[in-house]
């Protein structure tokens, strides 16, 4: 039997210690001899990142005991933080970056030594941090790996270079910064790790530098390789400051594989570095001209859309809006998609012999190892696997929908509505929602289970997820309709999905909230004192001051983002002022709850401070909750379930919700 009841006061099994329990994806898979290895979220150990084996028998352990934490810092956001290798004895061999202390280790996990440090420290601004490590053991007297190296040269968070860069696998860098060898030259400011070569003789890289984004226009990078291990007669092959080149492959018959979007996608194509004047190969038999991104946004370093398999054919993540899994042949152009029911596949993908390893969730399930064997067509999950942790009845059925936005232009959206299997709401009541702008801007959410989603779901609350424009995976005139326009396309995308629910009768216009993290807490914050479509709001280490934000408060690989999403401030000074939330706090007068991390280097919480004193005296019902040790992005379990359930407080509060299950969240005017 179906009961009724009011929306947003349903009973639910996933309280907000489940769904933090289940935060966070695996991340980072690679290949090590037969084994499968990747990274997995740890929200109740401290958030640490935990590196995962799986071995050939089948058995899965943790290869680094706590409190060892394996994620990186370059750029803030990191990226691959590991790498590893089998060996003739002692079983294999694991470079990976600590998190606290930024310093590569070694470790072998069969044997009896625990992990020994690799690079120096440094006690200048950030020091010296390390991603995307490649080993190489056969090269210098001990080994080497090759990382990019990320050296702060002042106390500024852009006192920074980055240069690939040599270490040995001895330790004889750890405590001798001399024995680092750098490779490459810092002619640009930002690099991703190098690509050796089949025979060795060649190495290749992505670069790019300030104003660009690495999704504006990067360039690939080719050098010799000497004998000794030098680069030399570095030089530009492919890109340029309006292409977005995101990886980059050699093949075995020494041409380059590359993702660029020229042609207005992420797309596949080839180039051979020998050609005259670095020719492109025409890329039809490659994958041009099916409108869809085989590539995304490099917002980390050591990414991966594709892999070439040793029979000639490559796996690639591809797709608009949602993403497969396929198998190209580079010689015909047929493209072959996996069968299964995944609709979001991470950005990392490994291969053994036939067989290809990426991570992938659906609607239904959250993010898991997945094999698939080329030879066979068989998947199979290799971990974690997804286990049902409340009946999936409880779970959203999203909706992938085209709303139409200001001008007449497409606005794309998951529409996730209140769902429960035992109750339903008053056929005279509209449900409540709340609209999801996701961080970035320049990102994308995915259509994938996520718990914090069903948290709300389940309890009679609906919840929209919003792909303004600006968001990747629809194509580079899509992604750049929020050019100069931060604040604003954001701003009427979001509303006009909220609008366009309530105007069909799926949503109750005066029950509508607004949430958002990172550039999401930016619109949100700009929707609240800019729109009069919200009711409520929860705004999550946020964007508030544009001047601010772009004189000294945020690191260097964003220091200089906003000259494409606002325009340079030397010209357009006025567009920071009155686009910035903190200079409109007399038109806030809704609820909100504003979540910080203080140890954020991103979205520091001195923004929100400033925020806060701008509104003092006005009257207007807020909770400001920081969270010690959280930086940008929660982590840790206590602090997602106090969020979440601060969150649900405040929209109940707002809603006119009797919820007696959660604290209440006090509100101070």
């Amino acid at each position: 039997m179906v009961s009724t009841a009011a929306y947003g006061t349903w009973p639910s099994p996933i309280d907000a210690a489940l769904a933090a329990s289940h935060d966070g994806r695996p991340e980072f898979v690679g290949d090590v001899g037969d084994e499968v290895w990747w990274t997995e979220p740890r929200p109740s150990e401290g958030g640490r990142r935990a590196l995962v084996r799986r071995r050939a028998d089948g058995t899965t352990a943790s290869v680094l005991p706590a409190p060892w934490n394996a994620r990186s810092r370059v750029i803030e956001y990191g990226g691959r933080p590991w790498a590893g290798a089998p060996r003739e004895e002692g079983g294999p061999l694991v470079v990976f970056v600590h998190h606290p202390d930024q310093r590569l280790y070694a470790y072998a996990p069969d044997g009896p030594d625990e992990p020994w440090p690799l690079s120096p420290v440094s006690d200048i601004g950030g020091g010296l941090r390390w991603v995307d490590p490649q080993l190489h053991l056969d090269r210098g007297a001990h080994g080497e790996v090759w990382c990019v190296l990320e050296d702060f040269t002042g106390e500024s968070p852009t006192d920074v270079r980055r240069v690939i860069a040599a270490v040995p696998l001895d330790g004889s860098a750890a405590g001798d910064r001399s024995a680092v060898r750098e490779l490459s030259g810092d002619r640009h400011r930002f690099v991703t790790g190098p690509k050796l070569s089949h025979d060795g003789r060649r190495a290749a890289w992505i670069a790019w530098d300030h104003p660009q984004m690495p999704w504006d226009g990067t360039v690939v990078m080719v050098a010799e390789v000497t004998e000794d291990g030098s680069f030399t007669g570095e030089r530009p092959i492919v890109g340029d400051i309006d292409e977005s080149v995101v990886q980059v492959e050699w093949d075995r018959d020494g041409s380059l594989l590359f993702v660029s979007d020229v042609g207005g996608w992420w797309e596949l194509q080839r180039i051979r570095p020998d050609a005259v004047a670095g020719a492109v190969v025409p890329s039809s038999r490659l994958c041009s001209g099916r409108g869809e991104e085989f590539g995304g946004p490099l917002w980390k370093i050591g990414l991966h859309w594709f892999r070439l398999l040793d029979s000639g054919l490559i796996a690639v993540i591809h797709g608009r809006g949602t993403t497969r899994l396929g198998v190209l042949d580079p010689e015909t152009g047929e493209l072959v998609d996996v069968a299964g029911p995944w609709t979001a596949w991470a950005e990392t993908l490994a291969v053994q012999d036939t067989r290809v390893i990426g991570i992938a969730a659906s609607p239904h399930s959250s993010y898991e190892v997945v094999e698939l064997d080329t030879a066979t067509g068989h998947t199979r999950t290799l971990g974690p696997p997804h286990r049902d942790a409340v009946d999936p009845a409880y779970y959203p059925e999203p909706q992938i929908r085209t709303f139409t936005g200001p001008g007449g232009r497409e606005i794309h959206a998951h529409v996730h509505p209140p769902r429960h299997p035992a109750v339903t709401g008053p056929g005279d009541e509209l449900p409540p929602y709340v609209i999801w702008a996701h961080g970035g801007p320049t990102g994308r959410d995915p259509v994938a289970l996520d718990l914090e989603i069903a948290y709300f779901t389940s309890r009679g609350i609906g919840v929209a997820d919003v792909n303004y424009g600006g968001s990747t995976g629809y194509g580079r005139l899509y992604r750049e309709r929020l050019r100069e326009q931060w604040g604003v396309v954001d701003v009427e995308d979001c509303a006009a999905v909220a609008l366009g629910l309530a105007e069909e009768g799926s949503a109750d216009r005066e029950r509508l909230a607004i949430r958002g993290g990172s550039a999401g807490g930016w619109t949100a914050a700009a929707s609240l004192t800019g729109t009069d479509v919200y009711a409520c709001g929860a705004i999550i280490y946020p964007i508030l001051d544009l001047e601010g934000w772009a004189t000294g408060e945020t690191h260097d690989f964003e220091s200089r983002y906003l000259e494409s999403l606002v325009g340079p401030l030397a010209e357009v000074p006025e567009r920071y002022r009155e686009r910035s939330p903190i200079n409109r706090t007399d038109r806030l007068t809704v609820p909100f709850v504003l979540l910080q991390g203080l140890d954020d280097p991103i979205c520091p919480p001195v923004q929100c401070e400033r925020f806060l004193a701008a509104l003092e005296g006005r009257g207007v019902p807020h909770a400001y909750i920081t969270f010690e040790g959280e930086s940008h992005g929660f982590r840790r379990a206590d602090t997602v379930r106090r969020a979440l359930e601060a969150e649900l407080s405040l929209y109940a509060q707002t809603f006119g919700i009797d919820r007696t299950d959660i604290p209440r969240l006090e509100l101070k005017k």
